[in-house]
C-alpha cells in the first residue's frame, strides 16, 4: 500500500473485526481511487486473521489481500484521517472535529462461505466506485 503524503486525503474503515467488511472497502479504494485517497483500515476487537473467504473473494476480482492482517483501531488512526466510514456502526469510533463521517449498514461476514461473501464484495465495490464519483468526480466521471 501506498503512504499517504501529507497532502493526501485519507479514509479509514472500521469495523467491530476488521477482518472482512474494512478490508474489501480499503482494498477497493486504494485500487481504485489510483493514489488520489489512500484508505486504511482498522477494528475495535481485531480477529487474528482476514477471513479466509473474503481473501478469495478478492483474488476472484484480481486483488491480493493476502498479506493483510488485522489492526486495531487508536486514536492516532483517527486522527489522521480525513474521512471515517464505520460499516455497520462500530460504536467504538471517537467522533473527531473536523472529520467526516458515514455509516454503510452492511452484514458481517462471519463464516460465510464464499458464495455469501461475493454479494457482499460486490456491494462494497460499488459503494467505494460511487463515493470515488463524489470525491474525485475528475478521476472518475464513469464510476457511476
Amino acid at each position: 500500500m501506498t503512504e499517504p503524503s501529507s497532502h493526501t486525503p485519507v479514509v479509514l474503515f472500521v469495523c467491530d473485526h476488521n477482518a472482512g467488511r474494512s478490508q474489501i472497502a480499503a482494498a477497493y479504494l486504494n485500487h481504485l481511487g489510483r493514489g488520489a485517497l489512500v484508505a486504511k483500515s482498522a477494528g475495535s476487537r481485531p480477529s487474528a486473521e482476514v477471513h479466509p473467504a473474503v481473501v478469495e473473494a478478492m483474488a476472484e476480482d484480481g486483488l491480493d489481500i493476502s498479506a493483510e492482517t488485522p489492526k486495531e483501531l487508536t486514536d492516532e488512526a483517527l486522527q489522521d484521517a480525513n474521512m471515517v466510514i464505520t460499516l455497520a456502526g462500530s460504536e467504538a469510533v471517537r467522533v473527531i472535529p473536523g472529520r467526516k463521517y458515514e455509516d454503510w449498514q452492511l452484514r458481517h461476514p462471519d463464516n460465510d462461505s464464499l458464495s455469501h461473501v461475493r454479494p457482499l464484495r460486490d456491494d462494497i465495490k460499488a459503494r467505494i466506485q460511487e463515493l470515488l464519483s463524489e470525491l474525485l468526480p475528475a478521476v472518475h466521471p464513469d464510476a457511476n
